[in-house]
């Protein structure tokens, strides 16, 4: 990633968590996306803001710990805890952790869970440079039974698995952005029927498939080497 913009430690409505690990950087989009949501976030009944995880390294690219993604900017994860302050110092958000949201499992929410949540995934997933939002399975099928107004956003929310202490936002590649490629737009439909099916395997676990005894194994991850990444990465790293 060239060209990213650091999110400032504090703003008027969030605070960057984990600074330790200098993953508070985007692209100008995804920075301008965060003040715009906080900001509704603010307006909810018992939260001050936002607490923003991850975005991503100042040059992009691959972390020594956590994610596959999160490598040009243009990924964030949001915290499920609701803010009561905006004064954190450092060392506060070091230690504080979210609060979980599921439960069995991640089959249904528990108590924590409230409609300003619902809320503020709507407002997330209402905006045009939303591509998807990842969430727990039965986050998804809760926000699908009381939703009563327009469902389109909630093709947008996509259920997957961990993703019930925070929320993760996907943006699509802004206009110009050169060598950013979309993924493929989420299946057709407000994606209800899915979610309750992964809900169901949860509750009721399907039979592990048969384990060929003769199938290789499988190749264990390494570490990347600049050989693996993109061409312009050398210009990147070269322009230091």
């Amino acid at each position: 990633m060239a060209g990213a913009v650091q999110l400032p430690e504090t703003g008027p409505a969030w605070q960057a968590m984990r600074l330790s690990r200098n993953r508070n950087w985007g692209h100008p989009e995804t920075i301008s996306y965060i003040e715009k949501l906080s900001a509704f976030a603010a307006r909810q009944k018992g939260w001050e803001g936002l607490y923003i995880g991850d975005i991503s390294q100042p040059r992009g690219g691959p972390m020594l710990s956590g994610h596959r993604s999160h490598q040009i900017g243009l990924d964030i994860d949001i915290w499920m805890l609701p803010p009561e302050s905006l004064a954190l110092s450092r060392k506060a958000r070091e230690n504080i952790s979210s609060i979980s949201m599921r439960r069995a499992n991640g089959a249904y929410v528990n108590s924590q869970w409230s409609k300003q949540h619902h809320a503020i995934l709507r407002a997330a997933a209402k905006d045009k440079r939303v591509a998807r939002i990842f969430v727990f399975p039965g986050a998804k099928v809760q926000m699908c039974k009381v939703e009563t107004g327009n469902r389109a956003w909630l093709r947008k929310i996509r259920p997957w698995w961990g993703h019930h202490y925070h929320f993760h936002v996907r943006l699509k590649c802004p206009r110009g952005a050169r060598g950013c490629t979309d993924q493929a737009a989420p299946p057709p439909g407000d994606g209800c029927a899915d979610a309750e099916q992964w809900v169901q395997d949860i509750l009721n676990p399907p039979p592990p498939k048969p384990v060929d005894p003769n199938a290789p194994k499988p190749k264990p991850r390494r570490d990347y080497t600049l050989a693996d990444l993109p061409n312009q990465c050398v210009s990147v790293l070269q322009s230091n």
